[in-house]
């Protein structure tokens, strides 16, 4: 399977926790646990391990396959990523104040979900449609085994044994909650 398979099948999952999302913002009833829990599978599992493939593996490639690291395509993807990580903390220090009381915590939780989810929806278009086939194009063939073997090293050896799985369980954790 190439690299970039392997991320777009990572961009699946993470598509459906936005569905989830999107829903729980909907839905009166919804707790703050259910943000508090999406912002640790969005950390934990976009960030932390998809994001850290693409910025410390795949990204790398790129550049050292002739493509800026600065004003391009990839700068666009760094950018996306920290505006990612800045409403997802928004997310959770919403949801905690609404779990500790705060009402407006709510309104607050919901509106950084649903701006989180509108963000990473472009993102994952932009790379799936643009971004990851001219990875493919542009990274040789001999190379592409060594960024899938990059990603594994991400995936067991940087964010530890078992935790991939975890955040698959969380993400299905989360569909299940909204299921309609």
């Amino acid at each position: 399977m190439k690299a970039t398979e392997i991320l777009m099948e990572e961009h699946e999952v993470i598509s459906r926790v936005l569905d989830s999302l999107e829903i729980a913002s909907q839905e009166p009833a919804t707790s703050p646990n259910f943000y508090l829990d999406a912002a640790e599978f969005i950390k934990g599992f976009a960030d932390g391990c998809h994001h850290r493939k693409e910025e410390n593996v795949l990204f790398k490639a790129m550049v050292e396959s002739g493509l800026p690291a600065q004003g391009g395509p990839i700068g666009v993807m760094l950018y996306e990523h920290e505006q990612g990580r800045q409403l997802t903390a928004a997310m959770r220090q919403a949801a905690q104040r609404w779990k500790d009381g705060d009402e407006g915590g709510r309104f607050a939780a919901q509106q950084a979900a649903l701006s989180y989810v509108a963000l990473l929806r472009q993102h994952i278009a932009k790379e799936n449609g643009v971004l990851f086939p001219m990875a493919d194009r542009l990274i040789p063939l001999d190379q592409q085994d060594q960024v899938a073997e990059g990603f594994e090293h991400v995936e067991h050896e940087e964010t530890g044994e078992g935790v991939h799985e975890k955040y698959l369980a969380l993400a299905h954790s989360l569909e299940i909650q909204t299921a309609v």
